[in-house]
């Protein structure tokens, strides 16, 4: 947050800017180390109350045929058999609650839902920026993460791949939104 921004200058309606906002994971691999990868088609939106942050709230929608990994054979394995994208073809995070922890740090619990199962997860957050931009819109920044295990919503493919792929998995989240209203 800039130095000149108070809590209340945050309250708004804010859509995601796609072309500055990274989704990403890192899962560890036995032959490989870790793999790291991002997906590039997502849409989302949040409302932040900059006087009651728990009044905010966050969707995201995500299509799981946007997988990259820089490995074409891994993606399609992933996007095929790990995501089932031709039956769930989006992962979607609905937040349910918002918890400040700190001036600029936030717990933002919501539905997760892969593959049709839906879990709650709690996706830590920082405010790491907010004002107006060249053009005059203003914008905020947020990194977060959070580690799932991929079992608890069945993503997986066969007992080799249980054995070779660890569960954990972070979600990493470097987020721009612009505020339209």
């Amino acid at each position: 947050m800039t130095a000149t921004t108070k809590p209340d200058e945050l309250t708004g309606d804010y859509v995601l800017d796609t072309a500055r906002t990274r989704i990403g994971f890192v899962a560890r691999h036995t032959m490989a180390g870790r793999v790291r990868g991002r997906f590039d088609e997502f849409e989302g939106s949040a409302h932040l109350d900059g006087d009651d942050p728990s009044r905010s709230s966050a969707e995201l929608t995500i299509q799981a045929r946007s997988i990259q990994t820089s490995n074409q054979r891994r993606d399609e394995q992933l996007r095929d058999r790990f995501l089932a994208m031709d039956d769930h073809p989006s992962i979607v995070f609905t937040s349910i609650g918002v918890e400040p922890v700190g001036e600029t740090t936030f717990k933002v619990t919501g539905d997760l839902t892969i593959r049709g199962v839906t879990r709650p997860v709690t996706v830590d957050f920082e405010l790491t920026g907010a004002g107006n931009d060249p053009s005059g819109d203003f914008r905020v920044a947020f990194e977060g993460g959070v580690t799932v295990n991929r079992g608890d919503w069945g993503v997986n493919w066969n007992a080799a791949t249980a054995f070779l792929v660890g569960e954990r998995v972070v979600l990493e989240f470097d987020v721009a939104a612009i505020r339209r209203s």
